[in-house]
């Protein structure tokens, strides 16, 4: 054989999510009914405790505290509802299904319709241009075709107090109330959005009739907006912001439709946030470790640690690790305005204007 004639060198294989799949071992998988439990009764304790304090208080000073502790139990609750919604809290299925719509039902969310958008297409496309929904970037030329109004609108909402109202309007309502899908999902969520709607209904009425019987008219908006109105905003902003944390920053790239895999979207384009731990523990239930979340959705969330101890383990020079700091948010607010998908990277708002 010549020793000079070239060598067909193998072909090298592209990284696969199953082969990340395979170093998580099986303890991960393993759920517990007496951590769900207790999760889920804290989580009830943390949302009917200020909710009840702020029925009877009349205290200016305490009220803001209030909300944002009933905000905060909101978004724990849906955080397990989030997990019970991707089957990984219960073995029962059913289960599963019940206390999904049950945990989701106090941010007023249709679980069918966050089943759909957020399991199937945010997890099966996970910041792919065209398909991931979820704070898909503006590139320079959508931006360019935008009129005044639009332009307004997405500088407020890509801004650092602008995530809740980008969740508010893109995935609450849009992708969710809004939203009339198409073949078999379509009955699930209208079923869910017809069960949802008139409890909805009667929790904002119940405020509304006693608020006019003690105070009248100023009565009867009052107390509506101070139990029910508030809170829920202040859980959109929580729930936006998280959002937006684990999927935008100057060094997560998203993908052009050619360039996308399964392990760049879920591996490499989000991260895990060390938060601080009694936060974590009351409200939520390790949903920063997400990168081995995205890697397996059917992870409990109390095994989410092992499992990305595992995962960098292997992969230490993909897995991003860092603490979460407000300084760090505030730069990724200033720096990812808008997105070139054939570079692969984030533009100010002054790329459009050259």
């Amino acid at each position: 054989m010549d020793s000079a004639a070239p060598q067909t060198l193998p072909r090298q294989r592209k990284r696969s999510l199953n082969d990340v799949r395979a170093v998580i071992p099986a303890t991960c998988y393993e759920k517990s009914n007496t951590k769900a439990w207790l999760a889920l009764a804290q989580g009830a304790v943390l949302y009917i405790a200020p909710l009840t304090l702020l029925v009877l208080t009349t205290q200016w000073w305490a009220i803001p505290l209030l909300w944002l502790a009933v905000g905060l139990a909101i978004a724990g609750l849906f955080v397990l509802g989030h997990d019970a919604s991707h089957g990984a809290l219960f073995d029962s299925k059913r289960m599963n299904r019940f206390v999904a719509r049950s945990c989701m039902a106090p941010s007023a969310h249709v679980e069918a319709a966050w089943n759909l958008g957020h399991n199937r297409i945010h997890h099966g496309y996970t910041t792919r241009e065209g398909f991931d929904f979820v704070w898909h970037p503006t590139t320079v030329e959508q931006f360019a075709q935008m009129g005044t109004l639009g332009r307004l609108r997405h500088r407020f909402e890509w801004s650092l107090l602008g995530s809740g109202a980008y969740y508010l309007r893109v995935v609450w309502w849009e992708k969710m109330w809004r939203f009339a899908a198409a073949g078999k999902n379509r009955s699930a969520i209208r079923r869910d959005k017809f069960v949802l709607g008139p409890a909805l209904a009667l929790v904002l009425t119940v405020p509304v009739l006693f608020g006019a019987t003690q105070g009248g008219l100023l009565g009867a908006i009052w107390l509506p907006i101070k139990l029910v109105v508030v809170p829920f905003l202040i859980f959109v902003h929580i729930i936006g912001w998280t959002v937006y944390v684990h999927h935008v920053s100057p060094d997560i790239r998203w993908w052009s439709r050619r360039e996308w895999s399964q392990f760049a979207g879920q591996m490499e384009s989000t991260t895990i946030l060390r938060m601080p731990r009694l936060i974590n523990r009351l409200w939520f239930h390790n949903i920063f470790v997400h990168i081995p979340h995205h890697v397996d959705a059917r992870i409990p969330f109390h095994q989410l640690p092992q499992a990305a101890t595992a995962i960098a383990s292997e992969y230490p020079d993909t897995v991003k690790v860092e603490r979460f700091s407000i300084v760090d948010y505030a730069r990724a607010t200033r720096s990812c305005k808008l997105y070139d998908f054939e570079a692969g990277c984030w533009l100010p708002y002054s790329a459009a204007a050259a």
